[in-house]
């Protein structure tokens, strides 16, 4: 799922969240000071890098233990998938329209996103037990090479060796809405017994199709860095760290889905 939220008008609309309908635009909310803040410095009221990851680490944790569950409800007797939980379709659902809501309303978040993530991580689970069924050990390499996509693209920002551009920001947008669309075809598509086969298929397209949407959810994790760091600077309200911590949760999610389906891929060959 690509991520619908953190981009330039989530950004303005988390900016006046919580100040109202007369409140001043985010290019004035910085208020005069002493001197610089650090964005680790605890400040009552407005959003930290602290804060956000501490959101996030609990949207995190709420998912994988939604994911537990979600593992142990599908049934996989010696070798093959005999059920889905229909709660793991469900949890879709629920993720969906969560998503859509906060992505106008992003003061909801502190209670959508927990929801979100309890949803998803039934889906993830499910999901995650049926390809290990097929494929042993391959839930493990998918989360290794998350975490390890994570930690490079953090690092790339960290260090400013991947700086986001304008420009890159609006291709980035621009190709995550494109893909979003073209999946949301597919389904319907495949609802009439018809689907672009390429999208898994281990042909060497199906195969480059995946690697490229991986690519892109990699670098939308730019895109969220970017909207954390803004959002510290700009001392957004402090209801915008779990906003934040969802919209990451969301990219990490897709990339973890995209590396798997890559993988199952690539064992196909």
């Amino acid at each position: 799922m690509a991520n619908p939220v953190l981009n330039e008008k989530g950004l303005r609309r988390a900016a006046e969240s919580d100040s109202g309908w007369a409140a001043p635009s985010s290019e004035t909310r910085r208020p005069i000071d002493d001197g610089p803040v650090s964005p680790w410095t605890p400040t009552t009221g407005v959003m930290t890098i602290g804060g956000t990851i501490s959101a996030t680490a609990v949207l995190f944790v709420l998912l994988l233990a939604a994911s537990v569950v979600g593992w142990f409800g599908v049934k996989a007797p010696e070798g093959e998938v005999y059920s889905f939980p229909g709660f793991a379709i469900a949890g879709v659902l629920v993720g969906l329209v969560c998503a859509i809501a906060m992505s106008f309303r992003p003061q909801w978040a502190r209670v959508l996103g927990p929801v979100y993530a309890i949803a998803e991580g039934l889906f993830i689970g499910a999901v995650s037990r049926a390809y290990e069924t097929y494929y042993d050990g391959i839930v493990v390499q998918a989360a290794g090479a998350t975490i390890a996509v994570f930690a490079v693209m953090l690092g790339l920002h960290v260090f400013r060796i991947l700086k986001v551009t304008d420009r890159m920001r609006r291709i980035v947008v621009s190709a995550t809405l494109g893909i979003a669309v073209f999946y949301g075809i597919s389904l319907l598509m495949s609802l009439f017994g018809a689907s672009p086969s390429f999208i898994s298929s281990a042909s060497p397209f199906g195969i480059l199709f995946s690697f490229l949407v991986a690519g892109l959810a990699a670098f939308n994790l730019s895109l969220d860095f970017d909207f954390i760091e803004r959002g510290v600077e700009q001392r957004l309200p402090r209801s915008v760290e779990w906003f934040a911590a969802f919209g990451v949760l969301v990219t990490v999610v897709w990339l973890y889905l995209e590396i798997l389906r890559l993988l199952a891929k690539l064992r196909d060959r």
